[in-house]
């Protein structure tokens, strides 16, 4: 069974959450999709196990000795990638347009490291995540990597809890595809409310079981109502409302998750959470 984490936007509470269902789950594989701002390792002390490269793209190598300087290759590139016969990485797709019309052959596309993924060790599981090279997309690919890096290290785990990316993109597309479950994070706001029905869309396209709970709801309850209004209409389930707390800030600068702290009233509605995702979770099997 895989669950995965997801939110409209950055800085919702998506990895905070992510991380203390995992601990509450305890008998879980953790994958970190969010691949640009990887940070659920951050929690845990963990030895990597496993480390190689990845390579999710090429780029276009230009030849000198053979190039004759014709520049076609700069008028073929669409993404002004080629400038003075000379490629920009950060900028070249990989497209192969300046291979196909070069006259003499000059140019070559090699495969371009985008990332090094590593499988961590921790006490009761493993985490399968990625460092993204300076300049590097979070492709769809490596995350279809990470994810089928993690069955190669399971330990017979009853489910997989997956940190996906933010948005509606490529990366949570990857994230989404046959995953079980979806619990989107939401806060209470207008664009909280709109993005929510964005990834709610996306969810339902490629038929994915979706429940929410909404982050912080006692911030603004008038706009909680509205979310969960929509909800209503959408015949969701709304599995858990978080109030503010101070001592989740505490908890991510001491890289603690915050059912470490009895007196957290977010632990306590997380972990009332993660009763009533379990409860769904078992009617699913």
């Amino acid at each position: 069974m895989e669950l995965v984490v997801l939110s409209g936007k950055g800085g919702t509470g998506k990895t905070t959450i992510a991380t203390t269902l995992s601990e509450f789950a305890k008998d879980v594989v953790r994958v970190d999709c969010d691949v640009e701002a990887s940070n659920f390792y951050l929690f845990y002390d963990g030895k990597d196990i496993k480390k190689e490269d990845f390579y999710g793209g090429k780029v276009a190598y230009i030849d000198e000795d053979k190039c004759i300087k014709c520049a076609r290759c700069e008028e073929a590139c669409n993404f002004d990638a080629i400038t003075n016969l000379i490629v920009d990485p950060f900028v070249c797709e990989g497209c192969n347009a300046c291979t196909l019309v070069c006259p003499v052959d000059a140019i070559e596309l090699r495969d371009e490291k985008s990332a090094e993924v590593f499988m961590t060790e921790i006490d009761s599981s493993t985490i399968s995540r990625a460092e993204m090279e300076i300049g590097s997309d979070a492709s769809g690919k490596l995350i279809t990597y990470l994810r089928k890096n993690s069955n190669k290290f399971s330990r017979n785990e009853k489910l997989t809890i997956i940190d996906g990316s933010p948005g509606i993109g490529c990366p949570v597309i990857a994230s989404v595809t046959d995953s079980d479950i979806a619990l989107i994070v939401t806060e209470p706001t207008i664009s909280g409310l709109e993005d929510l029905k964005r990834v709610v869309g996306l969810c339902e396209h490629f038929g994915v079981i979706v429940l929410v709970c909404i982050n912080k709801y006692n911030i603004n309850e008038e706009m909680s109502k509205k979310i969960e209004d929509y909800i209503e209409e959408k015949s969701l389930e709304l599995v858990g409302k978080i109030p503010y707390d101070e001592m989740v800030m505490k908890s991510i600068n001491e890289l603690k998750p915050i059912n470490y702290y009895d007196e957290s009233i977010a632990k306590k509605a997380i972990e009332k959470m993660w009763l009533n995702i379990k409860e769904l979770i078992f009617e699913e099997v």
